[in-house]
């Protein structure tokens, strides 16, 4: 049962989460349950966490996705979440007091209509799991309606808000991306503006000398590369989860269409109007200045925008995707790959300590060479033009798919934000998703 009480917000015990607490004034929502097998012995849980502003806004969402039943700490560790003018910072306390900087910066964005809190969760998880290796920043420069402006707007402003990040954590030397659906194509746009290719410089030999420039002299002079980088870091996870690497334009590429010819024409002539200018990159509309549409273009490098460089300079790349149950991010879209290359949809468990894991491919450059050579001779005219460029372009470099299944789930309707759990008592399934990345993560 659900009650509503008006009473002043009084905390009863110490926050050890540092974060700013307003001074508010309106209504506590108490869950109340009668199940013996959870916390007091009077058989209640009487869950207290909730707390909604006069003004009804996002406030009870944050609180939200914080949860009510969250795995507890190890003793005397604390996870620290440090509100910035751009999103939150997550780090391990003991750590920060010991003024033990750590190395590995993992970036987390979040989707359509999204915000920092969306990743939370998945923040805290990781920080208790690697509390000295890393510090998570979860972003915030495109929240909300900020989502709509457009994949590449919103890139510029990502790429811009990681080189502060980097000035607030000067003791990091790693990068990893961790993006949920629009913001995995936001966050491959900035990797593009971010790249920094080797630079070769020449380094003096033996004479401490470097005028001569015949080639067989190599024992006076010769050039050493520096590493590619983003940001000026070595980057290692390019992680996405639900993304639309190949757009939402496509028989069920938006599955909330269910597959209708008739309902997928019209989206894709409606598209701008429900997510503006997003919208039009998403269904391929966008003709910036006679260009060919954006996602198109992110499938190659361009003069400025390094976009398969930056992605091909991260040790790892990898796509989690839901084989079913997403409305939103069709199978195919979020995993790259083609129709026919899908798993049979009679997918099995492979783990029981991930059970909504059920199907693994690690790709291999020759996995690809292999794909594109049985591919020659075959019509593409059988093939989806804009799809196929983009799956040609992406799959130069291969690619780690994990398909997800919350098909025996209570919450498998809610697939596009259970397996980011967005919101831990609505999305809690999906935490075996955020296990599995973090055992795999690469540091």
């Amino acid at each position: 049962m659900i009650t509503k009480i008006k009473q002043p917000f009084k905390p009863k015990i110490p926050i050890s989460i540092t974060t700013s607490v307003p001074q508010l004034s309106g209504s506590v929502l108490s869950f109340f349950s009668k199940s013996k097998s959870r916390f007091d012995n009077k058989g209640v849980n009487n869950c207290r966490l909730l707390w909604v502003d006069e003004k009804g806004e996002m406030e009870l969402l944050r609180k939200l996705s914080r949860g009510c039943f969250r795995n507890s700490l190890k003793k005397g560790q604390k996870v620290k979440i440090e509100s910035v003018n751009d999103g939150e910072d997550v780090f391990d306390a003991a750590s920060a007091r010991a003024k033990l900087q750590p190395e590995h910066l993992v970036v987390m964005v979040n989707g359509l209509v999204g915000s920092s809190a969306d990743w939370r969760y998945a923040a805290e998880q990781f920080v208790k799991r690697l509390p000295e290796k890393i510090v998570v920043h979860c972003s915030e420069c495109n929240y909300s309606m900020l989502t709509f402006d457009g994949v590449d707007r919103m890139g510029e402003r990502l790429a811009k808000e990681v080189e502060d990040v980097i000035k607030r954590w000067p003791g990091v030397r790693k990068i990893s991306f961790v993006a949920h659906s629009l913001g995995g194509l936001v966050a491959r746009y900035a990797i593009g503006r971010l790249y920094e290719p080797p630079v070769q410089t020449e380094v003096a030999g033996l004479n401490r000398s470097c005028l001569v420039r015949e080639e067989n002299v190599s024992d006076q002079c010769h050039k050493q590369s520096s590493e590619e980088t983003v940001a000026g870091l070595e980057p290692v996870n390019f992680i996405t989860v639900a993304t639309p690497h190949l757009g939402s334009r496509g028989h069920k590429q938006l599955p909330l269409l269910c597959g209708l010819p008739l309902l997928e024409k019209g989206a894709l002539q409606t598209a701008h109007w429900i997510a503006g200018r997003s919208g039009k990159h998403l269904f391929l509309t966008d003709k910036d200045n006679g260009k060919p549409p954006l996602l198109l273009r992110m499938v190659n490098d361009s003069d400025d925008l390094m976009f398969m460089s930056g992605l091909r300079s991260f040790k790892r790349r990898v796509a989690y995707a839901n084989a079913n149950y997403d409305h939103v991010v069709g199978w195919r879209t979020s995993s790259i790959r083609r129709q026919d290359e899908l798993p049979k949809s009679n997918l099995q468990i492979k783990d029981q300590k991930y059970p909504h894991i059920v199907n693994v491919e690690q790709e291999t450059t020759l996995d690809i060479n292999h794909k594109l050579s049985s591919l020659e001779g075959k019509k593409m005219a059988d093939l989806e033009a804009h799809v196929e460029e983009m799956i040609e372009g992406l799959t130069q470099v291969p690619w780690e798919r994990i398909d997800v299944s919350f098909h025996e789930s209570r919450q498998r309707y809610v697939a596009h934000n259970t397996i980011q759990v967005k919101t831990y008592w609505l999305n809690s399934d999906g935490a075996d998703v955020i296990e599995h990345m973090i055992d795999n993560f690469l540091l």
